[in-house]
């Protein structure tokens, strides 16, 4: 057994490559008792999520002193989910408006995967909110399943898959995996896709990362660790056979590219999304110390009502667990996992302030495998990580489900 990491230790690979023994294929697609017991895991948290909306619609209402509670999906129905069910019903540039109309809501900063599939599923399920809900239930499953398969292939212990996934699942972000966002969906195909790399099965990892590239720009990052992970799986001996697939890590790049087509058909601007994104999002460039300065202001500096100062808190918090953990992937060497979440971590940390950070750390698979290992050889960090986590996740949960997420 490698001893490169005892928090992310690897299987035994080849050199300077992660790989699993091919399966059987009837076996891929068999479920074990263990992945039965993780997909009851996910059963029950959606269930006490549902719960948990229920009665904030009766007890948290928008306005004092109503004697009717909002409709029973209206919880998940905040914020990006609002975007995404304007673009899959009405389109990117409806009737003519566009970033030349006054009061536009940028909706080109949201790339086509989800609302595509989420037009898709209306035709089948008439509320688009509900049809939101069964996109990212559907998708949450499958993630948490490849997630599980995931850490079997990284930790020796018995239990480990079960463990990565309770941890992932009370991670103070989850609400947004149940929600009409796209967190569930990309990891859908992302995990998966890293599955399948591991594996040196580069057809299939490519095809699944261009599906995460045309939900969110996050899937660019898992192409480039990909992208790596095939390179060091090449020097580490795949010769000649290996190189034939090296076509294969182009093709993520596709449906950005096309989106960046049809936007500038539609608007003469190439990068309409990323300008979207500025206008609407602050999302202009500023060095990674400017953009901490700006986060820490308004976290501590008065300039913000309580609500919004405690986000930027929880997105400084956010910041400093992803860069101990590029620390620690840098340090025991796993040079593809560190690329993924350092150009994550990129992205968000050069904006004017950070925007959405804790919700990106639903997408670090690296970081719930490794608190795992953590709490598989030190029995006692469980035990904090739930008493903390608890009470953060259901106050995270509330705040979303009640309107008052952002402040």
């Amino acid at each position: 057994m490698s001893t490169l990491s005892p928090g992310l230790r690897p299987p035994p690979v080849r050199p300077a490559a992660v790989a699993v023994a091919p399966e059987p294929r009837a076996a891929r697609f068999r479920l074990s008792p263990a992945e039965r017991d993780v997909l009851w895991l996910y059963l029950l948290t959606r269930i006490s999520l549902w719960i948990t909306a229920h009665f904030a619609r009766w007890l948290f209402p928008a306005q004092s002193g109503v004697r009717e509670t909002a409709p029973v999906l209206a919880p998940f129905q905040r914020w990006d989910a609002n975007h995404y069910l304007h673009i899959a019903r009405d389109g990117y540039f409806p009737a003519g408006a566009g970033p030349w109309t006054s009061g536009w809501d940028n909706r080109e900063a949201f790339f086509p995967g989800y609302p595509f599939l989420l037009r898709a599923v209306h035709t089948v399920v008439p509320d688009w909110t509900a049809a939101g809900l069964l996109i990212s239930s559907a998708a949450g499953a499958v993630a948490v399943l490849a997630l599980a398969r995931i850490a079997r292939a990284y930790l020796p212990e018995e239990g480990a898959g079960h463990r990565t996934v309770v941890l992932f699942l009370l991670s103070p972000c989850a609400v947004f995996l149940a929600a009409g966002y796209t967190e569930a969906l990309f990891l859908a195909f992302a995990l998966p896709a890293w599955l399948a790399a591991m594996k040196h099965r580069w057809a299939l990892a490519a095809v699944l990362t261009t599906l995460g590239t045309a939900v969110r720009v996050s899937g660019l990052f898992l192409a480039a660790a990909i992208g790596l992970l095939f390179l060091l799986s090449v020097r580490g001996g795949g010769g000649r056979r290996t190189w034939r697939s090296a076509g294969w890590t182009l093709l993520p790049a596709l449906p950005p590219a096309a989106y960046s087509w049809y936007l500038h058909a539609h608007t003469g601007d190439w990068m309409a999304w990323k300008h979207a994104q500025e206008r609407g999002w602050y999302r202009t460039f500023h060095t990674p110390w400017e953009a901490w300065a700006n986060t820490w202001t308004g976290a501590f500096g008065g300039t913000q009502s309580t609500g919004y100062a405690f986000m930027f808190q929880a997105e400084l918090a956010a910041m400093l667990v992803g860069l101990a953990l590029v620390a620690l992937l840098v340090r025991r060497r796993r040079w593809p996992e560190a690329v993924y979440v350092a150009l994550s971590l990129w992205a968000l940390g050069t904006s004017y302030w950070y925007t959405s950070v804790p919700r990106a750390t639903l997408l670090w698979w690296p970081l719930w495998i490794g608190l795992a290992a953590l709490s598989l050889r030190r029995p006692w960090f469980r035990t904090v990580y739930l008493c903390v986590a608890a009470p953060v996740t259901t106050l995270v949960a509330l705040t979303f489900l009640t309107g008052r997420w952002a402040g």
